[in-house]
């Protein structure tokens, strides 16, 4: 009875994807695609902040990370019609739950624990091992060489991860100063944004939309101003940047939503 019930939860699960393979087909685009995944993934951060799982910090950066994601998506292209439900795909949604049933009794272990507090704790000592290693590795490493180049963007990337800002926008810079890339000034300056550094990450925008009138950037500058206490200044960024903006740029609805959270 426990296989049966485990089949009928997984059937369960995997119903929404049937429906979607059987329904007529939708013509959607690509900035429709991506409006409705930023709307699920802001309302998802949303709940967990709710829930007490996200502090505002987490969820400022996590809400930025998503916003940075769609003002950097293609732009839209025309709608694709979906064809004819594909049959490896309903074959499937058949196989799925019962392959996974026939692994799960042959080779399943429902009484393996989770990690332990002190077995977290030393892959987390592990990790900073391990950055600390590469820190010291690239101590007098050349940031002009591109071996060295991507060794200081690998450990910003490293750093942000653990939560260190700091040391992450101090990497980034190294790499930033040997050659300049769009993608990677506009890491630094959400790292500088997040860690409170305004008036730096204001001053590599401007420095930067001279030559690179990114809308990322733009974004990025009405946050820097909301953050140093400016949310007129931003308001005016914001607008610009909507009445410059496509009607159909996927982007527009994340632009608005900060828009409208301006006090």
């Amino acid at each position: 009875m426990t296989w049966l019930a485990l089949a009928l939860v997984a059937a369960l699960i995997l119903s929404p994807l049937a429906w979607a393979a059987l329904r007529p087909p939708h013509a959607r685009g690509r900035g429709e695609a991506d409006l409705a995944l930023f709307r699920g993934q802001i309302a998802e951060l949303d709940a967990q902040r709710a829930e007490g799982r996200l502090d505002e910090a987490a969820h400022r950066a996590a809400t930025l990370e998503v916003q940075r994601r769609l003002l950097a998506a293609p732009s839209p292209d025309a709608p694709v019609s979906a064809g004819k439900p594909s049959l490896l795909l309903l074959g499937a949604l058949i196989l799925v739950p019962v392959l996974g049933v026939i692994f799960y009794v042959e080779r399943g272990f429902p009484e393996m624990p989770s990690a332990t507090l002190s077995e977290r704790r030393a892959a987390g000592a592990a990790e900073d091992a391990i950055i600390a290693q590469l820190r010291e590795r690239l101590r007098n490493a050349d940031a002009t060489t591109e071996s060295g180049r991507q060794g200081f963007i690998l450990l910003g990337n490293a750093e942000r991860g653990r939560g260190r800002p700091a040391e992450a926008a101090a990497a980034y810079r190294r790499a930033l100063d040997a050659r300049f890339d769009l993608g990677l000034a506009i890491r630094f300056v959400e790292v500088e944004i997040e860690r409170g550094e305004a008036d730096s990450a204001l001053a590599w925008i401007d420095r930067t939309l001279m030559t690179q009138p990114d809308p990322r950037l733009r974004f990025l500058k009405g946050l820097a101003l909301v953050r140093a206490g400016r949310p007129e200044e931003a308001r005016a960024i914001w607008q610009a940047l909507l009445a410059d903006a496509p009607a159909d740029a996927p982007w527009r609805a994340a632009v608005q939503q900060s828009l409208d959270g301006l006090p």
